[in-house]
């Protein structure tokens, strides 16, 4: 429903209907004014003509000789002679379509160009004398010598326009007319040629501007759906590009955007968890100095002793011949170097229990991740014929620190390997847990840990069987290490037994959304 409304409002859509309702008020409007103007606008025209035609026959008149001088016989016309006012006429015949007759009282003379003289001298003695039909004509404009009326023709559909009266020297009379062809036939053409010309560029147009809208309102569509995925702190999604210059700088201006945001989120949320780890550790860094110690004095007890015990065995000449002083030597530097990984590991574990090594957070490629925690440890397991199957999906993206989840996969890894039983076979999994948490697995066949000795195993230096812990040098800080820095990503981590083995998980926040 919701998509529909959207559709309905879209940019496109109210771009095209716009520009069609625009259009059609527009063709209305010319159909109208057509319908109900043009008429009355033709007249008013042709009125003018003939009160411009007077004036200048009036005009001509004053200014010549006499009406035998100003307007020439027939005889004189057929050889070619003209005057002002018989050109003037002719131009109004040709140009304007007037009929034209002038009679002179003082003299009898007559010029007339219409080619039935008699109806023009019988319609101007009707108006001399008042015999015109008042129902059949209608004055439009009357002056001291003129009038100028409308007549109706014999059928009702055509007419004339006509002016009649005197010149100025009141001695010479004229009569004008103008037929008017039936406009309600040229108005009804002309509206059927507007609306079949205004219909198709309608048409078209509205095609034309819903396909140019298009080309507008995808780029923005994109921008939408890019704004909105950052509103759901989705800052994977970038903008493509646009051949329009303005789109084209919002996008890049968007895309910008997006990647400030990723980084200040990032930054918010190491912010966020140097403060927490403020307040966890504040009241527990007494507590953990004591235990640190504690656990150091039991841890190196052993690797001292034993180095201690060879050196004075060396140094009192208990072994004379060759490979005894070399067993000796080699097991104080491999004491010396028990010792030496346990004290980084210490400083390392320290450094994060007491919030100095804080997670530096961004989005992990898991299945890239554990492609190449594998690929380091690939000459360990095909000495010991471990097969390891992997199903993480591809695209699964986690807030993490890079090296500290390598870390806790490598150490689970590791754990894994050292402890694996028949058919040695390791599984590298994941599991949803709701919708923003994602579990990572790592499950080894072989013997299942002790039920009492499970909620201990992520204790500094707890074993649980010490013998094969340190005939692969296990120190018991690796589990430490994994719950401390799961603790500083505000994760959690755990173990169980299964039906063939035992199972570590620890657990990373997702994305908003997975790449593809």
């Amino acid at each position: 429903m919701a998509e529909k409304c959207r559709k309905r409002n879209s940019l496109q859509r109210r771009f095209t209907l716009l520009f069609a309702f625009v259009f059609s008020m527009l063709l209305i409007l010319l159909l109208v004014g057509n319908s109900f103007f043009l008429e009355s606008l033709y007249e008013n025209r042709k009125v003018h003509v003939l009160e411009k035609a007077y004036m200048e026959l009036d005009r001509i008149l004053q200014q010549g000789e006499g009406f035998s001088k100003d307007f020439p016989t027939e005889a004189e016309s057929q050889e070619g002679k003209e005057t002002a006012a018989s050109k003037y006429v002719r131009f109004l015949t040709e140009k304007e379509n007037i009929s034209i007759i002038v009679m002179d009282d003082s003299s009898d003379g007559v010029y007339t160009s219409s080619a039935n003289p008699q109806s023009l001298i019988h319609r101007l003695s009707s108006y001399i004398f008042g015999k015109a039909d008042e129902d059949t004509r209608k004055i439009l404009n009357k002056g001291d010598n003129f009038t100028i009326l409308k007549t109706k023709g014999e059928n009702k559909e055509t007419g004339y326009l006509e002016a009649w009266g005197y010149f100025s020297n009141n001695s010479t009379s004229f009569m004008m007319s103008m037929p008017l062809a039936s406009l309600k036939e040229a108005v009804s053409f002309f509206n059927y040629l507007l609306l079949f010309l205004g219909g198709s560029i309608l048409f078209f147009g509205t095609l034309a501007v819903y396909f140019t809208g298009r080309r507008v309102t995808r780029p923005l569509k994109e921008l939408a759906k890019l704004s909105q995925k950052m509103s759901q702190l989705d800052f994977t999604a970038r903008f493509q590009g646009s051949n329009l210059e303005e789109i084209e700088v919002l996008g890049e201006s968007m895309n910008s955007l997006s990647q400030r945001l990723e980084d200040t989120i990032g930054d918010l949320k190491k912010a966020n968890n140097e403060l927490q780890s403020d307040i966890e550790n504040k009241n527990l860094i007494d507590q953990k100095r004591q235990e640190f110690v504690a656990n150091v004095s039991h841890e190196l007890k052993t690797p001292i002793a034993l180095i201690m015990g060879y050196a004075e065995g060396l140094g009192e000449g208990l072994c004379e011949d060759e490979e005894s002083r070399a067993y000796y030597s080699s097991v104080i530097v491999d004491e010396a170097k028990r010792m030496n990984h346990m004290v980084k590991e210490l400083m390392s574990l320290s450094a994060m229990e007491q919030g100095k090594d804080l997670p530096d957070f961004s989005l992990l490629d898991m299945a890239k991740l554990t492609k190449g925690v594998l690929s380091t440890m690939e000459i360990l397991l095909k000495q010991e014929g471990i097969s390891v199957e992997v199903d993480i999906p591809e695209g699964l993206f986690l807030w993490g620190d890079e090296f500290k989840v390598e870390e806790v996969l490598m150490n689970y890894l590791q754990n894994a390997i050292h402890h694996v039983g028949e058919p040695k076979q390791i599984s590298i999994y994941t599991e949803n847990r709701g919708q923003k948490t994602v579990e990572i697995h790592v499950r080894n066949t072989g013997n299942p840990i002790p039920e009492e000795d499970l909620p201990r195993v992520f204790e500094k230096f707890y074993k649980v069987d010490k013998a094969h812990s340190r005939s692969y040098g296990g120190s018991g800080l690796g589990l430490s290490i994994v719950k401390a820095i799961m603790d500083s990503h505000h994760q959690e981590c755990g173990c169980k037994n299964t039906l063939t083995g035992v199972d570590f998980w620890f657990t990373l926040e997702k994305g908003e959304t997975t790449k593809t």
